[in-house]
């Protein structure tokens, strides 16, 4: 008796828990928006090769100054962009510069080339105070590294810097991304 008593219990008490569940599932619902906000973005990591660093170039003997002399830079660029964008070279002065003596910056050409994850038209031109096209098109993308190579030729070698006072020449390059 007693079990039957037991089990009777158990069987109406599920029957009222239950019951409950079912009308728990009928209250009412609330609900919430949840916003992803996003801006454009473009930026030249500082940890890129060209934040800071420096192509050297040497001449040391007659060699030298009878030869091309080129200089690539892996990863020289580092940039991530929310959009295609463009990327653009220039020299911040006219001339490299030791003391009172100067070298012209279109003795400098500077070249993006393939290897890195960046992808666009690559181009190649003669350093200037203006801005030009280094890359152009640039498909979006994070930490999308650049390979840049600097030259600079025979000729202008044997014509610009033979003759030139010994020291070293300076002169800052300024590359910007800028969103298409």
């Amino acid at each position: 008796m007693k079990k039957q008593f037991v089990i009777a219990a158990l069987s109406w008490g599920a029957i009222v828990l239950g019951s409950n569940q079912v009308l728990a599932q009928n209250s009412d619902q609330v609900n919430t928006s949840v916003n992803i906000n996003l801006a454009d973005v473009i930026s030249m990591d500082v940890g890129s090769v060209a934040s800071g660093g420096t192509v050297d170039f040497n001449y040391v003997n007659t060699t030298d100054y009878n030869s091309s002399k080129n200089v690539t830079v892996p990863n020289s660029l580092v940039i991530i962009s929310s959009k295609n964008f463009d990327v653009k070279v220039k020299s911040e002065g006219a001339n490299f510069v030791s003391g009172a003596n100067v070298i012209p910056v279109d003795v400098l050409q500077v070249k993006a080339i393939a290897g890195g994850s960046l992808t666009g038209t690559l181009n190649e031109v003669t350093l200037s105070t203006n801005d030009q096209v280094l890359v152009s098109n640039a498909s979006l993308g994070a930490k999308q590294s650049l390979n840049i190579a600097y030259s600079i030729s025979a000729e202008k070698a044997s014509k610009v810097l033979l003759g030139k006072p010994k020291g070293t020449y300076m002169q800052k390059i300024i590359y910007t991304a800028t969103a298409l």
